[in-house]
């Protein structure tokens, strides 16, 4: 295979308190097929430098760049991204575990159809393996800042082998060409977790790009493991990136019409949500999100 269809790929992944997580990642890489890439593992100020258990996995083709400070996903990746060489960008999270062809079948679309910014594998559970967690997502309703996600807890009986476009990428897993990133700029920083992969998906859409999902990728997603299933980290960033996100993306009446349901229908049922459930430092949480989108700008880039 010649250069053009060997391009230089740069796995990007983040680490935050989970090196041995992290190097599971890394021995899972050793297996692939594809042998033109390196690995940047962006160190987010874990308690304990991962540096030396990284390089006991035995890659020669890792770099740790060590933060100063917890920079979150979005512009952490970003870090990352600015200090990669490669033609494409492959951003995945580090508590997963990949495929062999998981590279070059990403890569395949690109020499398909050159208007293709994005391409996302088959998401799957790690701790149950035959079930799906990304097929593609369904579009955003912008009146309620929800999406579904195409397949999600459906078990694998090859309902989705057909390759296709697809609304968003998920951040989980995702090839990045870079000229996408010359014109669209990286991930939104102002996001830190959640929603910005949905933010922007948006951009690159309208910089003409199309997103695609590769059905014959495969990546395995031990999900939730870095900020928890029920943290109030993930309170308050996924409430509060809910209203950020249709904020900077809404058009027309959608806005108005979001406002109208979050705050007549949204707030009181989480409210009593969390006061049923006894969750008051939930519901504190929760108070502040909505909160920082009443103080901040849109575009703010303060967390």
């Amino acid at each position: 295979m010649d250069d053009l269809k060997t391009p230089f790929v740069s796995i990007v992944t983040l680490n935050y308190n989970q090196a041995d997580i992290t190097c599971q990642l890394l021995e899972s890489i050793k297996k692939i097929t594809y042998n033109n890439f390196e690995i940047i593992v962006c160190d987010m100020n874990s308690d304990e430098d991962p540096t030396d258990k990284i390089n006991k996995v035995g890659l020669t083709n890792v770099r740790v760049l060590l933060s100063k400070t917890n920079l979150g996903f979005a512009a952490g990746n970003n870090w990352g991204m600015q200090q990669a060489k490669g033609d494409f960008y492959f951003i995945v999270n580090n508590d997963t575990e990949v495929t062999e062809k998981l590279i070059d079948h990403l890569l395949a679309p690109f020499l398909k159809d050159p208007a293709i910014g994005v391409t996302c594998p088959k998401i799957k559970y790690y701790f149950n393996p035959d079930v799906i967690q990304y097929a593609g997502f369904n579009k955003m309703n912008m009146y309620t800042g929800r999406t579904t996600t195409i397949g999600d807890k459906e078990k694998d009986n090859g309902q989705y082998e057909v390759s296709g476009y697809t609304h968003g990428a998920h951040g989980c897993a995702m090839m990045v060409k870079k000229e996408v990133i010359e014109r669209t700029g990286m991930f939104p920083e102002v996001f830190f977790l959640y929603y910005e992969e949905w933010d922007w998906s948006i951009r690159i859409k309208n910089a003409g790009f199309k997103i695609y999902y590769e059905a014959k990728a495969t990546i395995y997603h031990k999900e939730s493991m870095s900020v928890g299933k029920n943290s109030l980290l993930k309170t308050y960033y996924l409430n509060r990136n809910r209203i950020l996100f249709v904020r900077r993306n809404s058009k027309g009446m959608q806005l108005p019409f979001f406002y109208f349901f979050y705050f007549l229908v949204a707030i009181p049922k989480n409210m009593i949500s969390y006061i049923g459930k006894g969750q008051l430092k939930h519901l504190a949480t929760y108070l502040k999100a909505v909160a920082w989108n009443i103080s901040h700008s849109s575009y703010s880039r303060i967390n």
